[in-house]
Formats: structure tokens, sequence, C-alpha cells
């Protein structure tokens, strides 16, 4: 019997493009990150920022006020014009696609909240993402400050920050999905109760990766299965070492970097192995809907393992773009498919509104 939707093919597709486009904001910040660009537009007009340098008296404005930059003084003060326009452009193309993001999602919002073709249901759900979004800017915004005054990269912990927001907005946007596809089931005992702790686990790992990210934890250890020769690095042996000053000041000691990198690495192993045990006990135990992302998140999990490895040996002066992407985008993925997971084990969705909406 076919599934009779309460919303619009058009609704539906919206959705589905916001999502990717969602996606496509998180690893074009990954991007802007391990190319160093995150740094070379030391300013946020939210109009006149649509438009780049048309000229070269403007080229040499905006190259001039990144000259006033720590990241210039400290790391790229050799850099020419063609240099600095390649870190401008990824920064400049990050920028851009969030304000295409909220034409492309605002205006058919508008317009379908004045047909009525969404309701209050949908409305308030789709709000929460408007904001998460809204909080994610303004939070990118602090970070990049934060990168303006002293350090020559942004804060870690602020750069985790807008990394987590990123990733609430997505969550939120999966709920919506989900909800509109009318994803649930009657899952046998215990099965939603493990993937909440596969989401808990892989959300802490996602912090923790943020935390990678923003120390540039993998610099320090690029060996595997080792950590340059130990299980457990010595540094984090020695008991004196553990202070607030040392995870603050985590770009003048190895301390933090070694102990984040160390989380990363074993609950990475425990994600593992947790996933490939339910897809492989529970696989004929869920109904077809589940299956697939059971086995999306199972395949997901594998490859993200060998992304993370091969990231750290493929090493040599920075992390390497194409690998590192690659890691942060299936992470992302993985998170996706457990979530869309949970809410097809789900017994039921929440109440719909009453209201009669086009069908399609």
């Amino acid at each position: 019997m076919k599934k009779q939707y309460l919303y619009t093919k058009t609704i539906r597709f919206w959705l589905l493009t916001g999502l990717i486009m969602l996606i496509g904001q998180v690893i074009l910040g990954g991007i802007t990150r391990l190319t160093g660009s995150g740094l070379s537009i030391t300013s946020w007009d939210i109009i006149t920022g649509v438009i780049p340098p048309m000229n070269k008296q403007q080229w040499a404005e905006v190259f001039e006020l990144y000259k006033q930059t720590p990241q210039f003084h400290k790391i790229n003060s050799d850099f020419t014009l063609k240099q600095f326009k390649f870190i401008y452009f990824w920064e400049f193309f990050h920028r851009l696609w969030v304000r295409t993001l909220g034409v492309i999602f605002l205006i058919p919002f508008i317009i379908f909240v004045i047909r009525k073709q969404i309701d209050f249901f949908l409305i308030k759900r789709l709000a929460l993402v408007v904001f998460l979004t809204a909080l994610t800017a303004s939070a990118g915004w602090i970070m990049v400050m934060s990168g303006l005054v002293e350090r020559p990269w942004v804060n870690a912990y602020k750069l985790t920050l807008h990394f987590m927001l990123a990733i609430l907005t997505i969550g939120a946007m999966v709920k919506c999905i989900a909800d509109v596809y009318l994803m649930e089931n009657k899952p046998k005992k215990g099965h939603t109760k493990f993937v909440l702790i596969l989401l808990v686990l892989t959300t802490i790992q996602l912090i923790i990766a943020g935390l990678m990210a923003g120390m540039r934890a993998g610099l320090y250890y690029s060996s595997w299965p080792s950590m340059n020769g130990a299980f457990i690095p010595a540094v984090l042996l020695d008991s004196s070492n553990w202070t607030l000053h040392n995870l603050t000041n985590y770009d003048r000691f190895a301390f933090a970097p070694a102990l984040v990198q160390f989380i990363h690495r074993m609950l990475a192993y425990i994600i593992l192995i947790l996933t490939v045990y339910f897809y492989h006990k529970k696989r004929n135990h869920v109904h077809t809907g589940a299956i697939k992302w059971l086995t999306v998140s199972y395949l997901l999990v594998v490859f993200q393992v060998f992304l993370g490895i091969m990231t750290l040996l493929k090493i040599k002066t920075g992390i390497p773009l194409v690998y590192g992407t690659l890691h942060q985008l299936v992470g992302v993925l993985y998170l996706i498919s457990l979530l869309f997971l949970y809410y097809s084990l789900r017994n039921k969705i929440s109440i719909w509104s009453k209201k009669k909406l086009p069908q399609g």
C-alpha cells in the first residue's frame, strides 16, 4: 500500500535540498579550515559581502586588511596576492554558500506559509532550523574574531562550538524530514535504546573531532596503530600535566592534542565495534525501512575508520585536503544515517495537526 504523505512532493524535495546544502556548508567549513582560509576575510558584511573584490585596488585593500592579522605576521608573511586570492576564494565561497542556503530556504518557506501548504506542526520545526542556522553563523563570526587578535588560528573551543551548532542544525532538519516522510514502526524492545547509545557516543565523537581540528592534533601523532610508538602517549601518563592551563594553552604544549587524539581513537574503535555488532546481530530483526539505514551506518562507519587512519598516515606538512574533507563528510553522513535509523525504529511520530493539507 502506497504511503499517503501530508505534504506535497515539492515540500519534501525542498527539505531534502536544505539538508544537502547544510551538509555542503559543513564540508566547505572543513575545507576553509584545512586550507587555512578562515581568517582571510576580516569583516562580516551581510549585503556587500556578496560581491568579491572586482579590481586591483579592491584586492589590494582586502589584502592589506589580511596583512594586519596574526596569521599573516606569524605564518603567511611571505604570501603573494595570488596565494591570498586562493584562501580568500574558499572563505568567500563558504560565506556565499550560507547566504544561498538562506535564500533557498527562507523564500520558499514564506511562500508555503502564505499558501497554507505547511501547518504549525512543520512551521515550528523549521523555525528551529532557521534559529540554529542563525546561531551557527553568529558563532562562526565569534570564532573568526578569536583568530584576529593574538593566535594565528581560530580558538579550538569556539571552532568546536561553531561545528556542533552546525551539527545540531542538520539534526533538526533530519527530524523535519523524518516526520514529513512519516518514518515510524513498532520495533522490538531495546533496538531504539541501542541506537540512542550510538548517537550519544557519535555526538561526543564529533565534539572531540572539532577539538581535533581546532588543535591540529593530528599533526602531533601521525602514526597508526600506535601514537608515535606508544599506545598511550607518555605526556598523558604524567599526572602533573593534567591541568586546566595545559588544556587551554593547547598550542604551546602537546598534552591537550595528545588527550584529544587518544580519546578520538578510542571512541572510533568503540563506535565501530558497536555498529558492526548491531548490524550482524539485529539486521534480521528490524523491518525493511530500518535495515537500509542500518546497512548504510555499517558501511559508513567502516569507511570512516579507514579514512581516519589514512588521514593520519598521509600527513606530511599538514592534514591532507582530500582525506581530511572526506573524513569529515563521512562522519556527518554516519550521524545522519543513525538519526534516520532511530526515526525509522520509533513507535510513532508526534501528533500531527488536524488541518487538511494538499496531498502529494
